[in-house]
């Protein structure tokens, strides 16, 4: 069976395609706590942080995306989380130059490095688990498949305002070395209380092909309906659970 990672399972939840970058800048700060559902109770148990920077290469300046995940020093006895991702991505296209995933979870351990070539659909991947192993394999992906996290950020990219209630969207990940297929559906707009403010959002159900997402309409995030599009709240429900991602701080947006 598929090991599905922590923060993967969250950021599953977030994603879909990619139009031009209005909306995401070079200095921004999103935090949230993640919370899980045990025996009835939803307990905060780690805290997630999605951050850009600009970093500068001999041909261009490219947009990092880094998303990590860290348990709660109570926690980290029970079971402990350390999780980095990370996309290197075009400033105005958000499309993938090169991937990487670093995870430490209760003591599973693994890293994954993709090396994107869109022109000639094929991704270079490195893995490396504990016991020094590591795997070379290149990949062919399809026209637009990109990587978890610059899929996620690709989501604040659409405009929802022109879209009608049940419109959906679809997207494709690599993950694993593997497609996955999946889509959102716009459900209107609603609004909520966040520790950010009260926010009116773009309310939007996601769903995934490979049963990692569970149920109808089970998966939900909502989307600020303003120019940045943060995500403020979602809620997940996966095979071995259910819990919330609720913002705590955002910072350095663009608009």
């Amino acid at each position: 069976m598929k090991r599905i990672p922590f923060l993967f399972m969250l950021l599953l939840a977030f994603l879909t395609t990619n139009a031009q970058n209005t909306a995401i800048g070079y200095k921004e700060k999103l935090t949230y706590t993640a919370s899980y559902n045990m025996s009835g109770v939803l307990n905060d148990i780690a805290q997630v942080t999605m951050e850009t920077s600009p970093v500068k290469t001999s041909k261009a300046t490219l947009l990092r995306l880094k998303c990590t995940a860290v348990t709660y020093s109570k926690w980290d006895n029970f079971f402990k989380i350390r999780d980095l991702y990370e996309s290197y991505v075009n400033p105005k296209t958000l499309t993938p130059y090169l991937y990487s995933r670093d995870i430490n979870e209760g003591g599973y351990y693994k890293y994954m490095k993709y090396t994107f070539s869109h022109s000639k659909g094929t991704v270079k991947s490195l893995m490396k688990k504990k016991n020094n192993y590591e795997e070379n394999k290149t990949v062919k992906i399809n026209a637009g498949t990109k990587d978890i996290v610059s899929t996620i950020y690709n989501l604040r990219l659409i405009d929802f305002s022109a879209m009608k209630v049940g419109s959906k969207k679809s997207f494709t990940i690599i993950f694993d070395r593997e497609e996955t297929k999946g889509q959102v559906t716009y459900l209107g707009k609603e609004t909520i209380n966040t520790a950010i403010g009260k926010k009116e959002c773009y309310k939007l159900a996601v769903g995934s092909s490979d049963n990692v997402l569970q149920g109808t309409n089970s998966n939900l995030i909502w989307l600020t309906a303003d120019a940045n599009k943060v995500l403020v709240y979602g809620k997940f429900k996966i095979p071995v659970g259910n819990g919330e991602l609720k913002i705590k701080s955002a910072t350095g947006l663009k608009n």
